[in-house]
């Protein structure tokens, strides 16, 4: 990538709160604010692709992971230690308080498979990441 002295920001409205994303795309990792509000989850899901690590910065927040026997572990989440996630492990973020995580991935690609969604949305392929909002349409 050429240098840039260019501060980046994409900012994607979810019904859980929001996202910013601060790399820009074609970088080689995936950097995010999540910004959760308080008795909200994220879904229940999975990536066919992506490795991410969490990281509570604010508030009080539980993260769900899944165990090497399938069993799902609800642990609370400890500020500013992180928590990887492989492909293939379903995982979850549920917030107690509004909580801002970070999260650094892989680039964004593949598929997200949502096996359990609060707002019924269907899992999330390449194609329905480009759109607008990623498909979700705020209220009003």
């Amino acid at each position: 990538m050429p240098f840039s002295l260019k501060p980046h920001q994409k900012k994607i409205a979810k019904p859980w709160g929001y996202e910013v994303i601060y790399t820009p795309d074609g970088s080689a990792h995936t950097g995010k604010i999540l910004f959760i509000k308080a008795s909200c989850r994220l879904s229940l899901q999975y990536h066919d692709q992506k490795i991410e690590t969490l990281c509570l910065v604010a508030g009080e927040a539980f993260v769900w992971l899944e165990g090497g026997s399938g069993e799902m572990n609800r642990i609370p989440m400890e500020k500013e230690k992180g928590y990887h996630v492989t492909p293939g492990q379903k995982h979850r973020l549920e917030a107690v308080t509004e909580a801002v995580v970070i999260e650094v991935s892989d680039p964004e690609k593949g598929n997200t498979f949502r096996l359990s969604d609060d707002y019924r949305r269907p899992d999330e392929t390449e194609q329905l990441r480009a759109s607008e909002n990623r498909g979700w349409l705020p209220p009003g």
